[in-house]
């Protein structure tokens, strides 16, 4: 299965001819004519993306030593180095990006990541977010694979305002990847691993009920009122980005996931 993306340029269709002859991929310091995205990403099967770039760089050298895909001694040169946006690593068929942190900074490298691989003809590829967040009603240190993005109200979509209309997305993931994991986790039988709904929330304090921001106009009962109601909805878990990354693999047509400590297909994984 190939990637989409829909670009109408300038007029109000979609004639090709409207198109601009070059596709400037700004924050990764790529573009179609300065290079030859096909040569470079067109083996791509899998791409693990997180937070922090000095994570993803770590994660790069994790898996070329598990695969025995390279030296694991080697140096990895990080892609994007014409920018300090974002960090990209890639060793045989694992794309390996940093996203920074929050809706607004994913959703960028999003767009751009779907154009690269469209760009470099990319098929099959399965998409996974690693990253932290915060358990609910969970122990420390369980393995959370998203089935569900769900939004600070417990809805599964993401808003998002465009042309001052409001577009509502759905955030479903890819629940046989999630089975999959779940398998691995089994056999590997190293950590606790649940399947449950991630809140994503549009900040890291007020938004994810927390007493010690700069402002705080609820107490420790009504915290306590809305995590207990969050985990009835089922949230295991609360972070800031899932909820575009699984709308956006889904207009993709990207296998997607999230994998969170607690984690595309389109997977999310949470370490808590």
């Amino acid at each position: 299965q190939g990637i989409r993306f829909c670009h109408q340029g300038n007029s109000k269709t979609s004639d090709p001819r409207t198109l601009p002859s070059e596709d400037i991929l700004y924050h990764f310091s790529l573009g179609t004519e300065t290079h030859s995205l096909q040569d470079m990403f067109g083996d791509v099967k899998f791409v693990c993306v997180g937070g922090s770039p000095w994570r993803m760089k770590a994660f790069t050298e994790y898996i070329a030593a598990e695969l025995g895909m390279e030296d694991p001694k080697s140096e990895y040169p990080n892609i994007c180095a014409g920018t300090d946006r974002y960090a990209m690593y890639k060793v045989g068929p694992v794309l390996s990006v940093s996203h920074g942190m929050g809706i607004p900074s994913i959703a960028i490298m999003l767009h751009e990541l779907i154009k690269l691989l469209y760009h470099a003809k990319c098929t099959d590829v399965t998409i996974i977010r690693i990253g932290t967040s915060g358990g609910v009603g969970l122990e420390p240190g369980t393995v959370v694979v998203t089935k569900q993005s769900v939004d600070p109200t417990f809805q599964p979509r993401f808003e998002q305002v465009i042309l001052g209309k409001t577009v509502v997305r759905n955030t479903d993931l890819d629940q046989s990847l999630a089975e999959d994991l779940l398998q691995c986790s089994k056999e590997l039988n190293q950590f606790k691993t649940v399947v449950g709904n991630t809140m994503c929330t549009l900040d890291f304090y007020e938004g994810q009920a927390r007493l010690d921001g700069a402002f705080c106009s609820y107490t420790e009962e009504d915290k306590q009122d809305y995590l207990n109601k969050a985990q009835e909805a089922g949230v295991c878990n609360i972070e800031m980005e899932s909820s575009v990354f699984a709308a956006m693999c889904k207009l993709s047509g990207l296998r997607g996931k999230k994998f969170q400590y607690q984690t595309f297909r389109s997977l999310i994984w949470c370490f808590l």
